[in-house]
């Protein structure tokens, strides 16, 4: 469960791209806060192709990929298959991997950590912003012209990295929001942001508390609100006004929003580790592994066992 390092990274990148990892990692780059980098797809893909498949892993660092060719996203319990052009946000939340279905395969992808953005004039964090949101959509189709204009930023981002500009990190800050907001304006019209009010101020602090919860990094660890009267403990409201206000952004109930993210966790859980049933049941706070294997066939319509063949 312990998330891939940046440095298993540039580990796998050095024999594929035939390079030294001194020559992967810009110079420069440890002085900075935080770290990005940013890659040429085509020019790993040749030897990449004969490598065994990505594993279905947490990053310790986020990624943003825009790919053409045929391919297949997997991002925590979405599955995506792209048949042209594609673009897709990762966390270190949530599990992920890239399958490409064929050797014809060109784009960019870029690898930055939270704390990159931190110095960043507009005071963002990474976890605000509504493409990395529980409810949005991370992997997308897109269009030919929106592949050109995203292209148009990462050939920027590719010949800043390598410049000798003194503040080229700051200029690299602007780039990289850039390429965020543009996936942000490319969301479906549910997943975009809507003018703030007490009603969305309270949904959003709910869905912040809810993915607080999670990942899950041992079997020791366990959630620390489980039902709708914690979450209305700690946002100091009456429980039937919190659900009457989810009821109203989101069209759920209270209820029904964390038995399905405590769900996508319980499928990850199942997918990525060798925990045994009684101990994700324990950690997803279920009294015994009979209720949870209950809640997950109401949730999913499968038993636990299921997703393990």
């Amino acid at each position: 469960m312990k998330p891939n390092s940046l440095e298993e990274l540039y580990t796998k990148l050095r024999p594929v791209a035939g390079a030294e990892a001194s020559t992967l990692v810009a110079p420069g780059i440890q002085r900075e806060i935080g770290h990005f980098n940013v890659f040429n797809v085509a020019d790993l893909m040749a030897t990449k192709f004969q490598r065994p498949p990505m594993t279905f892993d947490r990053r310790a660092f986020c990624k943003i990929s825009l790919i053409r060719g045929r391919s297949r996203v997997e991002n925590g319990d979405k599955v995506v298959d792209i048949e042209r052009n594609g673009l897709w946000f990762a966390t270190s939340r949530v599990p992920y991997r890239w399958l490409p279905q064929d050797q014809d395969q060109a784009g960019y992808f870029c690898v930055f950590t939270d704390e990159f953005l931190l110095p960043a004039k507009s005071g963002v964090v990474l976890d605000e912003l509504p493409i990395f949101q529980p409810g949005a959509t991370p992997t997308l189709e897109i269009s030919d012209t929106d592949y050109a204009a995203i292209e148009g930023i990462f050939l920027r981002m590719t010949q800043e990295i390598a410049s000798g500009y003194a503040h080229k990190y700051d200029l690299l800050r602007t780039y990289l929001l850039e390429l965020i907001h543009y996936g942000q304006k490319l969301q479906p019209a549910p997943a975009q942001v809507h003018t703030p009010n007490a009603s969305a101020r309270v949904t959003a602090l709910f869905a912040e508390l809810l993915e607080r919860q999670f990942p899950l990094e041992t079997p020791q660890q366990q959630l620390r609100l489980r039902t709708a009267k914690d979450y209305a403990n700690q946002l100091a409201v009456h429980v039937n006004h919190l659900n009457r206000v989810l009821k109203e952004t989101t069209g759920r109930t209270t209820t029904g929003l964390i038995g399905s993210r405590v769900a996508q966790e319980a499928k990850i859980l199942l997918k990525q580790t060798n925990w045994n049933v009684s101990e994700i049941a324990n950690s997803l706070g279920f009294a015994d592994a009979a209720h949870f294997c209950n809640f997950f066939k109401r949730q999913t319509g499968l038993v636990p066992s299921a997703l393990r063949e």
